[in-house]
């Protein structure tokens, strides 16, 4: 019995501390309108916290990171549109604050990057295996020559560099 408390017991922690249930957003901070309030919660998931950087917003305890959420409400409850409201922000901090950055000219080395990186490790591993498995070979063949053709594959291979 007591350990089925013991596991009841850290289930519940786990259920009172999870991702969902431990929000930065404080009651103060929460508008009377539900369907505002949704997309404030919302949008605010996909904005950085300048301090914390690695968090969105709504996760954050920053002071920053509030005065961001209350602002970001202030533009909401203003009429603003979703994307009005976001580009106030980026229009005052920059596309930095944004979690995912937007796919344009400037931020192209931020999405292809990676690609670029895999693709080069992949060719100079490519390279790497082939010059292994041609060595070998090329030792096997060597030994086949005659002294005279040795000396013309080292006159080639001279000229190569």
């Amino acid at each position: 019995m007591r350990k089925f408390l013991s596991i009841l017991l850290v289930i519940m922690a786990f259920g009172l501390f999870s991702q969902e249930s431990v929000r930065a957003v404080e009651p103060s901070e929460i508008l009377d309108d539900p369907k505002l309030e949704a997309r404030a919660r919302e949008l605010s998931k996909n904005l950085r916290c300048l301090v914390c950087q690695n968090e969105s917003i709504d996760e954050s305890n920053a002071d920053l990171a509030k005065d961001l959420r209350i602002l970001l409400r202030e533009r909401l409850k203003a009429g603003d549109t979703d994307e009005e409201a976001v580009q106030y922000l980026v229009d005052r901090y920059g596309e930095y604050v944004l979690l995912k950055p937007r796919f344009a000219l400037h931020t192209l080395v931020l999405w292809i990057g990676p690609f670029l990186v895999l693709l080069i490790g992949a060719y100079a591993l490519w390279r790497a295996r082939r010059k292994v498995v041609a060595a070998p070979a090329a030792k096997k063949v060597e030994a086949d020559l005659s002294e005279e053709e040795r000396k013309r594959l080292q006159e080639l291979l001279e000229s190569e560099k």
